[in-house]
């Protein structure tokens, strides 16, 4: 029995290679819009690396973000299988954003300063997304919103961000339905100010630990939000081993305060009180 052949003289059960316009994987995908956002702006080489890593950390935080809103939005309808379902997969993402620290973690000061002056006064800090993930986490700051007032897109999606409950003011409201003694102070609190520990919700927390078959669904959830906190907290090290590395404790790109600002940020703990109740349980 005769096959039909295509040009490459290949069998009908060939993939289709004879397309009209673009691929269809193309058109889902925008491979050439993505791999032609590269604009170098120095002759050295491994500029391209730290572009393309930078690059690839803003989609992984777009995509943590996704799955953090989806998370929040399931805990606030009580959906908390599907919260935990948004939850585990950006744990995945944390790893692979995480591990995008690799390719820049063995810079030595000489070969960051061939191209660090490409950067001008552009610093991580600046991230519209990051700020986002920071903000679902509950680190507020109006300040913040600052260096984007020139992008009205982006400025209106951080404020609304910044006004929103955070993954752990949700989670929080949710022990509340439950009838669990969260303070009316913390449930009301307002929602653009940085989240500060509170006694009675390290309580809350103390008790479900002490007896996790009492809501297991609620001690799981305190579980992969502590897996969550942990790789945020690998996250801010890993950047500021990086940058030590790289530039010592010289002051930052955008006039930041480079190590000392990130030394700070890493010492703080995501949805505290799920750290500090276990030293009661």
């Amino acid at each position: 029995m005769s096959h039909a052949l295509d040009a490459s003289g290949a069998g009908s059960d060939a993939p289709n290679l004879d397309f009209a316009g673009t691929t269809p994987y193309e058109d889902y995908v925008q491979a050439d819009v993505l791999t032609h956002l590269q604009h170098l702006r120095s002759d050295d080489p491994g500029e391209m690396v730290f572009l393309v890593t930078t690059q690839v950390m803003e989609l992984w935080f777009t995509v943590i973000v996704h799955e953090w809103e989806t998370a929040a939005r399931a805990l606030r309808e009580d959906d908390i299988p599907v919260a935990m379902d948004a939850l585990k997969r950006s744990l995945r993402e944390l790893e692979a954003l995480n591990a995008s620290w690799r390719p820049l973690a063995q810079l030595t000061p000489a070969q960051f300063n061939a191209y660090r002056g490409a950067l001008g006064e552009g610093s991580g800090f600046q991230s519209a997304m990051y700020r986002r993930m920071e903000f679902l986490l509950g680190e507020k700051s109006a300040s913040m919103l600052v260096p984007h007032r020139g992008a009205p897109r982006v400025h209106g999606e951080l404020e609304k961000a910044l006004h929103e409950p955070s993954l752990y003011d949700e989670t929080l409201r949710l022990l509340a339905r439950r009838g669990l003694p969260v303070p009316g102070e913390v449930l009301e609190r307002d929602l653009a100010l940085r989240y500060e520990p509170s006694p009675e919700v390290e309580a809350v927390w103390t008790g479900l630990y002490a007896d996790p078959d009492a809501a297991p669904d609620l001690h799981r959830l305190g579980e992969v939000l502590t897996d969550v906190a942990e790789l945020v907290w690998r996250w801010r090290n890993d950047h500021l081993v990086a940058t030590r590395r790289a530039m010592g404790a010289k002051t930052g790109t955008g006039g930041s305060a480079g190590v000392t600002w990130l030394e700070k940020r890493a010492q703080k703990n995501v949805f505290p009180e799920l750290w500090t109740a276990r030293s009661h349980v």
